[in-house]
């Protein structure tokens, strides 16, 4: 089955944000440093095709740190972890490189400013992801996860009087200030952190969306479907009222889905590297029974860059 596509429009910002490059720069490094193999807390980030990448020079992706040898390396991935997990790192004295992204880093900060002072603490997130589970660990006995505005009414807390809302990084701007509206409105007296708790790239990728949204067909998210942001992508896409689809590379792409299509508009969530990207346009331009034209549109100024964490001392050969 073959498609008639006049145009492809590739959204500026898309793919790898500061967070992610740092994470994976981290990896890189400590591999070429202490020598594999170096072990990696959880996926580094949601994206087969990285973890693969470093799993091919030596990185060991574990779930537990129980996998990991006393005294060896470690990584903590870009999403953070609960403090416990530190502790149990100590215990087994690993020598630990923390790659939590520096954002996420100010939410389980302003989650344990928030606790010392005696705050309930309502984080928007979804609930079970590796960003939501290192936050909540910092106060699990006063945060409160919740995932949809409609869960607002339902809120018992113990002191209505002295409530904050926090967000994972990664959620959808206007579903987030849909939340907290309805929290102002059960909750008078609602605190907001010092620092916005959605990323700069999630602002900027989803706004992207929003104005690649008005002059295509339909929208192709390149990401994993185990990626947060990736996800958000789509949602507002199709919020935007036009649809769209997510693919983790170009072998998942389907004809069937642009048939009656002209324009289409591609972004690419902040784990997708830029490689699969342009392999999902070469097959998008293969596809087609017509001549593509291909442009890039810069929708929002993106500049940001974060040093790498500090490595602990190399060990001597």
């Amino acid at each position: 089955m073959m498609v008639t596509l006049k145009r492809v429009v590739l959204a500026k910002p898309r793919g790898f944000c500061a967070g992610v490059v740092r994470a994976i720069e981290t990896v890189k490094r400590a591999i070429e440093l202490f020598q594999p193999p170096v072990y990696v807390c959880k996926h580094i980030v949601h994206n087969k095709h990285v973890v693969e990448e470093l799993r091919s020079m030596g990185a060991v992706f574990v779930q537990s740190l129980d996998e990991v040898p006393d005294g060896t390396v470690v990584i903590f991935s870009a999403h953070g972890v609960p403090p416990a997990v530190r502790e149990h790192a100590k215990r087994k004295s690993l020598k630990v490189i923390d790659a939590t992204c520096p954002l996420v880093q100010r939410v389980h900060a302003e989650a344990k400013r928030y606790a010392v002072k005696g705050y309930s603490i309502v984080l928007f997130g979804h609930k079970g992801h590796d960003e939501v589970e290192g936050i909540v660990g910092e106060a699990p006995e006063q945060i409160v996860v919740i995932s949809d505005v409609g869960e607002v009414e339902g809120l018992q807390l113990p002191n209505p009087g002295r409530v904050v809302c926090l967000t994972q990084t990664t959620v959808s701007i206007d579903a987030a200030n849909a939340v907290i509206e309805a929290l102002k409105n059960r909750f008078p007296n609602l605190k907001l952190p010092l620092s916005k708790g959605i990323c700069y790239a999630t602002q900027n990728r989803q706004t992207a969306v929003k104005l690649l949204s008005k002059i295509c067909d339909g929208i192709i998210v390149v990401g994993s479907a185990y990626s947060s942001n990736a996800r958000r992508l789509c949602e507002v896409a199709t919020g935007a009222g036009v649809p769209a689809i997510l693919i983790g590379d170009a072998d998942e792409l389907q004809p069937q889905y642009l048939q009656g299509m002209e324009v289409i508009g591609i972004t690419a969530s902040a784990s997708t590297p830029e490689a699969i990207v342009v392999k999902v346009v070469e097959r998008l331009c293969e596809m087609s029974t017509t001549d593509v034209a291909v442009e890039e549109i810069e929708f929002v100024k993106e500049d940001m860059h974060f040093s790498l964490p500090k490595l602990p001392p190399q060990r001597h050969l």
